[in-house]
Order: structure tokens, then sequence, then C-alpha cells
């Protein structure tokens, strides 16, 4: 049987066509926005609800978190996750940047993948065939490797943006002295939407051109008599792949409840998620021509069964208590859970002569990750010999565990040819392979830190920080079980930063960090191998500009050594560490106001990544690290528009250069530009309606995002043209 290519694509144009009119007509009453404009102000401090952190329907506000943290509009305030401590912006000895709700609801952004897309330095890497969020920062970074925090937490959801997303905060650089084992690239902190002690709500749909659409809600409130308060986010999504064949289903349900006393807050939430989406891994790279295949990019390569379907689980405790006016203790606990299995139709080689391919049936039957995550603090603000100290004392808990019980593999077969696919050819596997299942990790580490932001005086801030980790981490599969990591270790991480605040609005800085990874492996046997160290040194300026814009531009270097590789011997396959990777680069981001209607982020990042010592690789540039990224999105609010009604339009670029798709740099994926537009029109009746339409890859560029790294016959390919119609209430 072979499938047809879908259809849908073609009504780009009259997409095109409707929000260009809507430009234009709402130009012709830009005059009596202007005269209108106090009138506007007016209404909207009467009809939004700045409490509720819900979508913001009309013009630009301020959104207070329970956590404290702040975004107006699109411009960061301050930022709980590089201190731990809600300090302003300009006053962080590091580059830290915020993707706001405002930017979220704009670019109606669905994944982490497309958030990124505004911020410099990160590009995706192997997101195991789309099922699992992947980033690398300032060059570092891979699959699970811990940096995907929600709400400052480890967790193991394969994919942390959700509808109950508020914002998205990234910290540059080491972040081990507060966030245990990490990579020296930095953390993605996804910040979750709190209960709100003022009633509001929100119910919304979407449809998309490829075919299918969505559905959420989001309620929130007081409940009478009581300090309680209470939230409930609900979602659905029922989308076809652009591909051939193939549809996401998601729904998620997520309950949580805040109790608000004098001196004391917590919140506790759960979220259950269901999903089951294409096992996708994209296409092939010809190393004879150094290119992407010629056949049509929504042509798969694989069978119908290939997909990935599971369950996901959080449950979050968070309480606040001020002991006094100068300390509070903090504790936030979390348990995570995800129980998947998945079925792939592998490709293990490809004749560039013929286009044949060889595929083996391949399934992991029972694979679930758990998650214990931990965190107690005591902030402190205090005089010492008349100079403010900003404290920090805690500590900082993870448990982690992994099983994949069955683990099936069937024979290679040459059954397929990319020019002339036809599907069905090769059935599921049903042989369980004993000497590659039950694999397991068990990771637990347990980290103290200290902290102290010591202000010399107005101008100069001080941030010391000094932190002692231990870990302990058994890996091995086969039945029997072959145990290949057991090992144990501690290490202490300092760090230190330097703010100069030349003006009220400008300010700058510089650091020093360290950063360790253990070395752990499945497969392979790693004994007592020392494990990866990193340092880094930052210098940078922040400044804020027309009452409404911050910004951040870095320069940094990074070493890490004791890479792990491999080193065959007589046959047989050893780990080794002797590696050193360097990275360094300069960043400039900016997010805000420039006019009270015109809102702006823009980034752009320059990494110069390169593998210095390694056998095979030296003198290479890591796999998926793109040496420029960028991006600029523009939004303008027209105001009133044919009566109380409001318009407001946006649109920008992304794209990133060239990426290596192997450590090897036999090929290269081509560099990217790609376009997005949106328009909202919002009617004001009692209870605000709005449309949008948002456009992304308006020319319909086929271009890729990531490789699997390893080899050439994996890389992803972004979405084509999409056009998405979206209507919410919000009341």
């Amino acid at each position: 049987m072979t499938a047809a290519p879908k259809i849908g694509r073609d009504f780009r144009p009259i997409f095109l066509s409707i929000l260009l009119t809507g430009t234009f007509l709402s130009t012709g009453t830009y005059a009596q926005t202007i005269e209108k404009k106090d009138k506007k102000s007016e209404q909207e401090q009467a009809i939004s609800t700045p409490d509720n952190g819900d979508t913001v329907l009309l013009g630009t506000i301020t959104v207070q978190g329970a956590d404290g943290s702040e975004t107006d509009g699109y411009q960061p305030v301050t930022n709980s996750s590089a201190t731990l401590t809600n300090m302003p912006i300009l006053d962080i000895p590091q580059a830290v940047n915020v993707v706001s709700d405002q930017v979220i609801v704009d670019q109606d952004l669905k994944t982490l993948d497309d958030v990124l897309n505004n911020v410099s330095g990160i590009t995706q890497t192997n997101t195991l065939a789309g099922t699992q969020d992947a980033f690398i920062r300032r060059g570092f970074g891979n699959n699970r490797d811990g940096s995907i925090l929600t709400d400052g937490l480890r967790t193991v959801l394969p994919k942390s943006f959700t509808a109950t997303t508020d914002r998205v905060e990234v910290l540059k650089g080491p972040t081990s002295a507060l966030y245990g084992i990490q990579e020296p690239g930095g953390i993605i902190n996804v910040i979750t939407k709190k209960p709100q002690q003022t009633f509001g709500g929100s119910v919304s749909a979407s449809a998309s051109s490829f075919g299918g659409g969505g559905a959420e809600f989001d309620v929130t409130g007081p409940i009478a008599g009581t300090n309680l308060a209470y939230r409930l986010v609900g979602s659905y999504e029922d989308i076809d792949s652009w591909r051939n064949y193939g549809n996401s289903k998601l729904w998620q349900v997520a309950p949580s409840v805040a109790w608000y006393g004098e001196d004391t807050t917590i919140n506790l939430s759960y979220t259950h998620r269901d999903y089951a989406v294409p096992f996708d891994r994209g296409t092939i790279f010809d190393l004879t021509t150094g290119k992407a295949v010629t056949t049509d990019p929504e042509i798969q390569f694989t069978e119908q069964y290939t997909k990935t379907k599971g369950q996901s689980d959080l449950v979050s405790l968070n309480i606040e208590h001020d002991i006094s006016d100068n300390w509070q203790a903090r504790f936030a606990y979390n348990f995570s859970q995800d129980v998947y299995s998945d079925n792939q139709a592998r490709i293990i080689s490809y004749d560039p002569a013929t286009g044949d391919l060889e595929r083996r049936a391949d399934s992991t039957d029972g694979s679930t990750q758990k998650q214990h995550s931990a965190r107690a603090d005591i902030l402190g603000d205090i005089d010492i010999a008349g100079y403010q100290n900003e404290v920090l004392l805690g500590v900082n808990y993870s448990d982690y565990n992994l099983l994949r019980t069955d683990m099936l593999r069937c024979s290679t077969v040459q059954d397929f040819n990319i020019y002339n696919p036809v599907y069905g050819t090769l059935p599921e596997c049903d042989t369980v392979v004993a000497s590659a299942s039950d694999q397991t990790i068990q990771q637990k580490s347990v980290t103290g830190y200290a902290q102290d932001a010591f202000h010399l005086n107005d101008q100069w801030i001080m941030i010391g920080g000094l932190s002692f980790q231990h870990y302990s981490q058994y890996a091995g599969r086969g039945r029997p079980f072959k145990v290949n990591t057991d090992a144990e270790g501690s290490q202490l991480t300092p760090r230190g930063g330097l703010v100069f605040k030349a003006t009220p609005t400008w300010s700058l800085y510089g650091n020093v960090a360290t950063s360790y990874k253990p070395q752990s492996s499945i497969a392979k046997y790693i004994g007592a191998l020392d494990p990866e160290t990193g340092i880094s040194y930052e210098v940078g300026t922040k400044f804020e500009l027309f009452n409404g814009l911050t910004a951040t531009a870095a320069l940094y270097n990074i070493d890490k050594e004791n890479v792990l590789y491999n080193e065959t011997i007589a046959g047989v396959n050893y780990a080794r560490t002797a590696g050193r990777v360097r990275s360094r680069g300069f960043e400039f981001d900016v997010a805000g106001s420039l006019t009270e209607n015109l809102s702006l982020i823009a980034s752009y990042g320059y990494t110069d990544a390169a593998i210095l010592e390694d056998v095979d690789y030296s003198g290479k540039t890591p796999a998926n690290v793109a040496r420029h990224t960028g991006s600029l999105y523009l939004a303008y609010d027209f105001g009133e528009v044919w009566g109380e009604n409001t318009l407001k339009v946006g649109g920008g670029i992304r794209g990133r250069s060239k990426r290596p798709g192997v450590n090897s740099n036999a090929y290269y994926l081509p560099g990217y530009i790609v376009a997005d537009a949106f328009a909202s029109y919002t009617v004001q009746t009692e209870k605000p309606v709005t449309f949008q339409l948002n456009l992304k890859n308006l020319f319909d560029q086929t271009y890729y995002t990531s490789s699997i790294a390893s080899n050439n016959l994996g890389n992803a390919i972004g979405e084509p043209f999409q056009a998405t119609l979206g209507v919410s209430m919000n009341f």
C-alpha cells in the first residue's frame, strides 16, 4: 500500500491575504486610535484582570506570578532562576532570558522548541524522533540531560511546555552551584500558572491547516469563605501530521489549589497527560552529495505503526513562609513519572546509488522513568557592618530511576526504496532480546549550597556561591543483568560574580563559574572514570531603554574536560575520558516595548564550539551546534478599531546557520530563515472574544532542525507552512 501525500498547504495565499487585508484596514484607523489612547488605557484597567495571570487581551499589563517574578508585556523585569531570589534583571551577574506569557500568546507557541526560537545561542539536538525536548545551550547539551526544569525542579516529562505554562526562563552558563549536576551551557526553567485570588478564566479552540485542532480551558479563583484558591487547566489536541501519514493526540488535565495565609503560601498541583505521537526521525542526508535526499519532504521512510504512546504525571508542592520581615523559608517538592512504549521501523543503512534501505522493526515495550526532586531554602536580607546582604542557604535532592523492560529487535530487511515507497512490508516486531532488556539507570544527588549577594554600595553588587554535591549512580542492562556503572563521588563547585550599576538603567557584570557531570552508561563499562568538569567566564552588560525595553549582551568562554569517548581495542569497545571541548561566543537578547503600542523580542547568538581533544574528532564542531542563531519579532497594538474592538498584528523571522549533522562533520544541515506572522482581533463584549490567525513558515521553506548526531539517517524536518485559526473567550 502506498500512502498518498496530504494536501492543505495551498490555502497559504488565502490566509496571507486575510492578514494583509486586516493590516491595511487597521492602518486607516490609526489617527482615531491615537485620539482614543487615554480612553483605552482606562478600559484596560477596568476590563483586564492583572492578578489572575491569564492571557492578556487588552494592551500591556504587568503579570505578577505567585513566585514573585514579573513580566511586563514582552519585557522581563525579574528572574527567579538566576539566583533563586527575585532580583531585578539588571542586578544579576549572568545572562538570563525570559519568554513572557504575552509572547507565548501572540506567537501561538505550542512547544518548547517554538519558545526557544526567541532566545540566543540555543539549537535543537536529538529529540528521539520528536518525542523528547532536547536542546544545546552555548554548545553543550543533549536529551535527558536534566537541564529542563519545571518551577525550578527536575522532572522526567518528555515535553515540559504544556497548557499550564506561564512563561519560560533561561539561565545561561554553569548552574550546578544551585541546580545540581548540569551541563555548563545553562538551564531552561518552565514556570507554571498558579491559582489566583481573583476569579477569571478562558476557553479557546483552534483549527490547523494540517487538519484537526485543539481546545483549552483555564479557570481560577478563590474558594468562598476560605484562604484557598483553585485553578483548573485542561487541553485536548488532535492534529494530523503534515507528513504523508500519522497524527498527534494529546490530552491533559491539571488541577491545583493554593492556601494564602498571612505569612505562609502553599501550592499543591497535579498534572496528568496522555499522548500518542509519531516516532518520526525525518529524512536522510546523502554523504556523497552532502545534501538531503531528493524525495518530497512529506514522504516517510518508516511504517504507520511508528509512534510513541504514553502517560506522564507531575505532582508538585511548594511552600513559602515569611519568618520575619527579612527572612523567608521555602520548600519545594515534585514527583514526576513517564510511562511509554514505542514502535519504530529503524533505518539501518542507505544505498545512495539505488535508494534502497535496510530497515529493522524495533520496539521498547514498557519504559518507566521516575524522578523525586526537592529543595529547601532559607533567604535573608540582612545588614552586616552597614552593608546589605541577600543571603541564600539551601539543599537540593534528586532521585532519578529509569527502567526499560522488554527491548524488541527483529532481523534487518532490505525491503524499501525511498523513490518508490511501498508500505506494509515490515511488520511490527515481537522478539524480545534478553541481552538488551531491563535497561536500568539509578542516579541520586544531594547538593548543599550557600550564596550571598553583597551590596558594597548603590552601584556595586558582588555575588558569591559555593555548593557541595554528592552523587551515586548505578546502571546496566541484560538478562542476566550486567552492571556497567557503579560509582559515587563528591565535588565542590564555586562561582562568583560582580555587577556595576553605572546608572539605574545600565549595568555591567562579570562572572566565573564551575560545573561537573559524572559519567554514566547503560551499555558500556564506566567504572571509576573521572566526571566531566567545566569552567566558564562571562562578561556582559544589561540596560533598559524607553522605560520598557530590557537588553543583555554577553561574551563567554566555556571549557569542558574529561569528555567521554569510546575506544575499540581488539574488537572490544571501552569508555575513556580524555576529551576536551571549548565553546566561546557572543549573545544579544532584547525584549519589551519600543513604544506604547509596539512590542519587540529579538536575539542574536554567535557560538564558536570546537572539540579540542578527542581520538576521532579533534578539531571538529560538535553535532547540531549552529555558529549563528537569530530571531526578530514585532507586534503592534492598534488599539480600538471599529468601535471599541481592538486589533493587534505582528510578525518576524527566526533562523539558524548551518550545523554539522555528526561529530565527524561529514555533512551539514543547511542554514535557514523562516518568517511568521499573526493578527488578533478582540470583540469587546461582556466576555471579550478574540479571534487570532497565526501563519508559520510563511514562504513554505524546507529546512532541517536537528540530526540524531550518530549517523546521517535521521534528520528532523521543520514544519512547512501552517495556518492556525483560534478563538478564545475570557471571563
